[in-house]
């Protein structure tokens, strides 16, 4: 008899885990709060890495038609002093394959293929262990059983208090985010400023990175070290507002560089929240926990990579398994733990190197792991 699995959220961790299972004729339950695919802006691009996202496409069997969907040459990265004076210009090889970039829109796409998602079914909270296995309660009142329920909810997750009291705090670094549209013919001098791939300027306790997406697309994101109140006096809707702000924020930065903020249409903020460094949690029967839900950490690259990692090793471990589906929850929670821990260490010594009082800090973790 086949085990009765459904996976909160259509994230990438989720659409992960339920494509391995598809792929193995395992039926699965997509719950995601959002009323379609199209509910929100997807976010912006990125990085899968050979040992890590692509290899969770390579086990969903998705692996070519990502290849023919990246951007590798997405892969280049430009610092710059505040000033303007270029540091650093590394760009890819023709073949480089490594860290190849792709819009997350366009893989969510991707893993959803032929995957029945429940759209506009919102969770608010499960019961383990009971008589007839794990009980859903939905937003809406109702409510569904399951053998096995997996969080794939992300950072502010309603399935972790099942496992875990534990939730996310503030790193100390927020974020503002804006873009600019059609970049190459309505800013052509930043289209040559960010290139191919991504430009970033480091300046004490704070930077600024642009990263081109598909379609003339670039993301803006400001960040800086600020109590997490820092907006208060600020009205956060007020675009003009919120550039000003940023801008004597950047005070003194080189104007090219400026004119990435004075271009962008609007602007979100984004606090980075962290989950502790080892997050683990005694093995709850019937409940487990993937991506940020499980080990939210700084946004440095690893954090999708990770998750659709996660996703697809459970799917993998149910499918092939020897059979008992608690075994094989188990044996993955150990092996994501480990796995999450050295990505969440090397993440956190990450954003103290890239948002310090010095930035020569964020300019030598760069050489360290950028190719010669």
């Amino acid at each position: 008899m086949r085990h009765r699995i459904a996976v909160v959220g259509g994230g990438l961790a989720g659409l992960t885990f339920a494509r391995v299972l598809h792929r193995h004729g395992y039926p699965v339950a997509v719950l995601e709060r959002d009323p379609g695919p199209d509910a929100r802006p997807p976010g912006g691009t990125l990085d899968l890495h050979e040992g890590l996202g692509q290899r969770a496409l390579d086990k969903a069997g998705l692996l070519a038609e990502f290849q023919a969907l990246s951007r590798p040459e997405g892969q280049a990265m430009r610092i710059l002093d505040a000033d303007g004076t270029v540091l650093r210009d590394w760009r890819p090889r023709p073949d480089d394959r490594a860290n190849p970039e792709i819009d997350r829109g366009r893989l969510r796409d991707l893993l959803l293929g032929p995957l029945d998602v429940q759209w506009g079914r919102g969770v608010t909270q499960v019961t383990p262990e009971t008589r007839d296995g794990v009980l859903v309660h939905f937003a809406d009142g109702r409510q569904e059983t399951f053998d096995l329920v997996v969080g794939a909810d992300g950072a502010w997750s309603r399935i972790r208090p099942a496992v875990s009291s534990v939730t996310p705090h503030y790193t100390g670094v927020t974020s503002v985010e804006t873009s600019l549209d059609d970049v190459d013919t309505r800013h052509p001098d930043l289209a040559r400023l960010v290139g191919d791939g991504s430009v970033a300027v480091y300046g004490v306790n704070r930077s600024l990175v642009a990263q081109r997406n598909s379609g003339g697309h670039v993301k803006v994101y400001a960040q800086f070290r600020a109590p997490l109140d820092w907006h208060t006096n600020l009205d956060l809707a007020d675009v003009e507002a919120v550039r000003s702000s940023l801008l004597a924020l950047f005070d003194g930065w080189a104007a090219p560089v400026l004119d990435l903020l004075r271009h962008g249409t609007a602007f979100v903020h984004r606090p980075f929240y962290v989950l502790p460094v080892s997050h683990i949690w005694t093995h709850v029967p019937g409940v487990t926990l993937l991506g940020d839900a499980a080990h939210l950490m700084p946004p440095l690259g690893a954090g999708a990579n990770l998750a659709m990692l996660d996703g697809a090793e459970l799917a993998e471990s149910i499918a092939t398994g020897p059979g008992d589906l608690d075994e094989a929850v188990r044996a993955f929670e150990e092996q994501m733990w480990a796995r999450a821990g050295r990505w969440a260490k090397i993440t956190t010594a990450g954003l103290e190197r890239l948002v310090s009082p010095d930035p020569a800090e964020a300019l030598a973790l760069f050489d360290q792991v950028q190719p010669s």
